[in-house]
Parts: structure tokens; sequence; C-alpha cells
């Protein structure tokens, strides 16, 4: 009888937890303005931000150009012309250079000085994309071609390894805590995790039947992993002490970027759809909080924990040109 009761009661308090009112979308993300591109055609991929001068870097995937935005003015004030398909940025603090993934060529083009000239190339073959920088910067990651990983040497601008995989990677993040990268290899349908010293994928997580992983995030612990899916749009959330998924939650759909927010406990999915889907953590448990509505096709995005700002890239629509839309957290 006691073992029903409890089972009662915990059924009626899931039930008013379910019914407690979300807080609203201006209790959480506040959109606080909106910084013109200028003449910005197609797709928008990537950004990357260089938080000591605060500029934002943008690749214009389908105007092959790289804007350099302002913040502090709230406007562009540079172009990188002359590229061919941009898709991800990474900037090293340490070398104050910009490294910039073309997919059309398959080349890393680098970029330094205040005014950002080219200062080095590297061509890996074909569809170089994402970018990530080292905790440290010494190293740059890139991933490219059917299914590898260039690891560059940012003091020398060469690179020192490559790391096969089994499908061309999409979105990548580095353990600070370890030794691992997890991968998300939609075409393989895996997530990867490889060992970053001898460059092997030792394991994968766990996907079952949701497919088209693309964007990725990991917390600054490297505890914890969120992992969007597209077919069907979902958020799953692993534990990484035990490998395994520890939320399932339904999201908003074409999510190209996802971030952690720490400090207030909270995970941003960005959605072509024109929302951000907002997800809090309470306890062991995590629920969506807020839709906040953004633009058509405005994707991807860069999150700055340092200022609480989420900037999302907003490709331009009949009638509105391109943007990065500027939204403040709030506590």
């Amino acid at each position: 009888m006691r073992n029903l009761l409890w089972a009662l009661v915990s059924a009626m308090l899931a039930s008013v937890a379910a019914c407690a009112p979300a807080p609203s979308a201006a209790a959480v993300l506040t959109l606080e303005r909106r910084i013109p591109l200028g003449v910005v055609n197609g797709r928008i991929d990537h950004l990357a931000l260089d938080e000591a001068s605060g500029r934002l870097f943008v690749a214009e995937l389908g105007n092959d150009s790289v804007d350099v935005v302002d913040l502090k003015a709230g406007k562009a004030t540079a172009r990188i012309d002359g590229l061919h398909q941009p898709q991800g940025v990474g900037f090293v603090a340490s070398t104050h250079e910009l490294y910039v993934a073309d997919g059309g060529d398959g080349s890393v083009r680098i970029f330094g000085g205040a005014g950002l000239t080219p200062v080095g190339r590297i061509d890996l073959g074909n569809d170089a994309d994402n970018v990530r920088v080292e905790q440290g910067g010494r190293l740059v990651l890139v991933g490219y071609g059917d299914g590898a990983l260039a690891v560059v040497d940012a003091r020398t601008r060469a690179v020192v390894s490559k790391i096969p995989l089994a499908a061309h990677p999409e979105s990548f993040q580095l353990d600070p805590a370890g030794g691992a990268i997890y991968v998300n290899l939609p075409n393989a349908h895996r997530i990867a995790v490889v060992d970053r010293v001898t460059g092997h994928s030792n394991r994968t997580l766990p996907v079952g039947l949701a497919f088209a992983n693309f964007p990725m995030a990991l917390d600054g612990h490297g505890h914890r992993l969120a992992v969007v899916f597209r077919a069907p749009a979902e958020l799953r959330v692993f534990d990484l002490k035990v490998g395994k998924a520890v939320a399932n939650l339904n999201v908003c759909s074409d999510a190209d970027d996802v971030f952690f927010d720490e400090k207030r406990d909270r995970i941003y999915v960005i959605c072509g759809q024109g929302v951000v889907d907002v997800v809090a953590r309470h306890g062991p448990t995590y629920q969506r909080v807020a839709r906040i509505p953004t633009a058509a096709g405005a994707r991807t995005a860069m999150w700055s924990p340092s200022d609480g700002r989420l900037y999302i890239a907003a490709p331009a629509r009949a009638g509105a040109g391109a943007s990065i839309l500027v939204l403040r957290a709030s506590e």
C-alpha cells in the first residue's frame, strides 16, 4: 500500500510540474539590437569571436566572404573577400590570427595583423568545414573531406597530423579536461569518440533511431555533451561519465548550432525554423522553458559566456538584409 501511495503522489507531483507555467521569453533572452551586415547574398555559416577586442567573425558562405563586426560600435567594419564558400572560422588569441575553412576549394586561409592580411594557406583537398581552437591556442583542428580532422600547429601554421574518420565530420568538440574529441558523423550515423593522443576512434556514443546529428556542444568541465538531431528534431544530452544519454527532448527544426550557458544552467538550440529553443536543467532532468523568435534561416550563432550574449546570424530575406541579432540572457 505504501508503494502504491508513493506512486500516486509522484504522479501528482509530476503532473503539477508539467502544468507549471514556463518563464516568459522576455525573462530568458531579450533581443537587444540588430547589427546590419550590408549586402550579403545566400547562406551564412559559422561564427567566431575575438573576445579581447570585441570582434565577431561571420563566415558568409553564399557571399564568398567573411565579415568582421565591431560589437562595441555595433557595425561591420571590414570584409575579407575572394574566398570560396567559407564554412568554419576560428580565432587564435595567442597569435591574433583568423583561420577560415573554405568548403569550395578545401583550403584553410589564415589572416593576421590589425588589417587581417593573408599570412598563410593550407590545402586539405576538399570540403574544409568546422574549425576548433584548442584551449590555450596551441593547436587548430579543421574537419574536412570524406572523413578527417587536420591538426595544425598555430605557431608554424603547419599540419602536424591527420585523424581519419568514418565519414565527413560536422560539429566536433575538444574535451578540456581529457584527451577526447567528440565528433558528429551524420553520414555514418554515429558520434565518434577519438583519442587525441593516438588519433584513433576507440568508441562511439549511442544514437539509436535519430539521424542527421549536426550541432554539438560540450560543457566547460567536459562532463556533458549536447547533440541535436534533425530527424527527428531532438536534443540529446549525454553524461560522459557514464557514456549514455540522460535527456531526450523534442526541439525546433533545422538546427545548426547549440551552446551551453553554464552560468544559468541552460542550453540554447539555434534553428533555421526561425527560433531559439531554451532548455533549462532542473536537477537531473531538462525541459524546454522558452522558444524565442529570430528570423527564417537563422541557424548559426556564437555564444559569449563573458558578456552573456547570443549572436545569431540572420541571412537576407525579402525586405530585410542580412544582420546579426544580439540576444542578451537574463538571470
